[in-house]
């Protein structure tokens, strides 16, 4: 059962993964209504016809989600009676939960419309959905000590910045997905200013535009300065050493990725590789939450 349990989180996690670059990459081809306004099916048909880029798009996004869906359910109801770890059942429930919410969330942006904002939402539950999977198949490999489950001691000032980086992490993801979904990529072409004419916003898709890339910035600051203390402090705890480490790695891979967005005028693979490093440095940020739970503080 552990090895089923196993490939199955994995498979989950780049199921829900393909999920999240599907979605950013419906946002961004402008692939939204490629269904019309028909859901579950697609322009009121099971294979739709004629099959446009845009149709396919949005239809294989739907099948993908749909196949998540199942997937999260089995890897839930296995981990529920099978995983004896305390944060297994949670887990399982949020997963699952945030999924269903962000299908629903999706379901009704084609059928009756959203506002950006509340589309911008869309993203930030699929992630959380994402990183519930992320830690249940953590939990899974910790059974036989394919990852280090040891008491982990962390004081009170670590743990403040691993809680409030997280917390913010969702933040800046919302004013990220805020961003596409208001269609202010672009709204200032320059960088790190707004634009050679002017150093500060001067309409609403350019604050929208401002706005994230300070979050982002402080952002990266402030796990810079918690990874610098990881070096100091804790390399004696090896996995929020490299937890840190790896946050620093890929929070860095995300900024270059954003100046590149602006740079390269919305490439559409550079798009999809900053929706990558967001997703995967918000599981890093949440197992550490999960390591900084479980730890004595010192």
């Amino acid at each position: 059962m552990q090895r089923l349990l196993k490939i199955l989180g994995v498979i989950t996690s780049f199921v829900l993964l393909l999920v999240l670059l599907g979605g950013a990459l419906v946002t961004k081809t402008g692939s939204g209504q490629g269904c019309g306004k028909s859901w579950p099916l697609c322009h009121g048909k099971i294979i739709p016809d004629p099959l446009t880029l845009e149709t396919v798009i949005e239809l294989s996004h739907r099948i993908v989600s749909g196949s998540a869906g199942i997937l999260v359910l089995l890897l839930c109801v296995l981990s529920w009676f099978f995983l004896k770890a305390r944060e297994a059942r949670p887990l399982a429930v949020v997963s699952f939960l945030f999924l269903i919410a962000q299908a629903l969330l999706g379901a009704a942006a084609v059928v009756w419309g959203q506002s950006a904002a509340v589309l911008a939402l869309h993203f930030g539950i699929s992630l959380i959905s994402f990183a519930s999977v992320i830690l249940l198949t953590l939990l899974i490999f910790e059974v036989d000590k394919k990852f280090n489950a040891q008491a982990l001691i962390v004081d009170k000032k670590m743990k403040f910045h691993i809680y409030g980086i997280t917390l913010y992490s969702y933040i800046v993801v919302y004013t990220g997905a805020l961003v596409r979904h208001e269609r202010a990529s672009l709204a200032c072409p320059s960088f790190p200013l707004c634009s050679k004419s002017s150093a500060l916003p001067t309409q609403f898709h350019e604050w929208v535009q401002m706005g994230h890339r300070f979050a982002a910035i402080l952002i990266f600051f402030w796990i810079l300065y918690a990874a610098v203390l990881a070096v100091r402090q804790y390399k004696h705890e090896r996995v929020i050493y490299w937890g840190w480490l790896i946050a620093l790695i890929l929070v860095s891979l995300q900024a270059v990725s954003g100046m590149l967005v602006v740079y390269t005028e919305l490439n559409l693979y550079v798009a999809l590789l900053h929706a990558l490093f967001i997703s995967c440095l918000f599981a890093v940020l949440c197992y550490l939450c999960m390591l900084a739970r479980r730890s004595k503080t010192r």
